[in-house]
């Protein structure tokens, strides 16, 4: 997801780890692209759910899986060196008051690489899963903190990409309570939660009130799906089953997906940006969300609903990709603000 205030194509791309990114472009490199990460492993983690719930075995998820760890992998090497080289830059991230909301996503990558390798490699997971529960804490203090002392933010700068931060914390326990940490998962579910309506609360008097999100931001409305969608996975994972909080959870995120689908018309006529991977990563939320639901009521329509979502997504990636690929190729990304 982009939040760069230059023309689409200087921002409309992303690098893959064999991006040759000299002094400059290396500086201005942001952390938003590990939205894409966050995209793919959905949609990785959503085929695994199909997998377990149809009992058939689909031979692309491998595929899959070593495409997102090579991902994760070559934005983690290219943000490294950022830091090494023009830590000043990484600063100015955390002191951005739009791009520090886009921190969390090393964190919750991370933990979403936890969650694809749960069952296949349950040491790496947890490893995984260490380091990005760890970092998701560090980032929500810091994201919090700056929040409630801030000196440079104004109502415009609100977007939906705040809930990023909210969304790591309700994560946590998708691949913590497998693993054994329970009462930690607990802890942080309970953080995203507390964080969820009163951010809700925020954007909704945004856009109702002030000015329209600019047109690079508006893919972020997306993201009003994931809170609630990734709540309800977390939620069954800590209780058990499906409870009246549970239903509220995930019908929640379906009316927003609902909400979201009947302004389709709106969201196509957008030129691309990075921001347009802010699609990915909810509708793979509610697209697992509702296979859990189907296997916990039993009833075959969430089923066939997570599977259509599922599938669509996979030709979004596919076309997210497509895109990024050419913006790269016509090196119109990590350049100055």
């Amino acid at each position: 997801m982009s939040t760069e205030h230059t023309p689409a194509t200087q921002h409309a791309g992303a690098a893959p780890p064999t991006l040759d990114l000299p002094g400059s472009r290396l500086e201005h490199f942001p952390a938003a692209f590990f939205a894409m990460v966050m995209g793919l492993a959905g949609l990785t983690i959503g085929w695994e759910k199909a997998q377990a719930v149809l009992g058939q075995p689909f031979p692309f998820v491998p595929w899959l899986i070593g495409a997102v760890t090579l991902l994760f992998a070559g934005l983690a090497l290219l943000y490294a060196a950022k830091l090494a080289l023009h830590p000043g830059a990484v600063q100015a991230e955390l002191r951005h008051p739009v791009r520090i909301n886009f921190m969390p996503t090393m964190a919750i990558s991370l933990l979403l690489l936890a969650i694809v390798y749960l069952h296949t490699a349950p040491d790496a997971s947890r490893w995984l899963w260490l380091a990005g529960t760890a970092l998701q804490l560090g980032f929500t203090l810091f994201v919090v903190n700056a929040w409630m002392h801030h000196e440079h933010f104004k109502v415009q700068h609100m977007n939906p990409a705040w809930f990023i931060p909210a969304v790591g914390n309700v994560l946590v326990p998708v691949a913590g309570v497998p693993l054994g940490y329970e009462l930690v998962s607990w802890f942080f579910f309970s953080i995203g939660i507390l964080l969820w309506p009163v951010l809700l609360t925020i954007v909704f008097y945004r856009v109702l009130f002030h000015q329209p999100l600019p047109e690079r931001l508006v893919p972020t409305l997306f993201i009003l799906v994931a809170p609630p969608a990734v709540g309800f996975i977390a939620y069954v994972s800590l209780t058990g089953g499906v409870d009246v909080f549970a239903r509220i959870l995930y019908f929640s995120a379906l009316f927003f997906t609902v909400l979201l689908a009947t302004q389709a018309t709106r969201f196509l006529r957008i030129r691309f940006y990075l921001s347009w991977w802010a699609y990915s990563f909810p509708l793979a939320a509610i697209a697992i969300a509702s296979m859990l639901m189907a296997e916990q009521t039993g009833l075959p329509g969430f089923l066939y609903l997570g599977f259509g979502l599922l599938t669509m997504l996979s030709g979004i990636v596919v076309l997210l990709l497509v895109q990024t690929a050419r913006a790269v190729r016509e090196r119109g990304i990590c350049l100055p603000e």
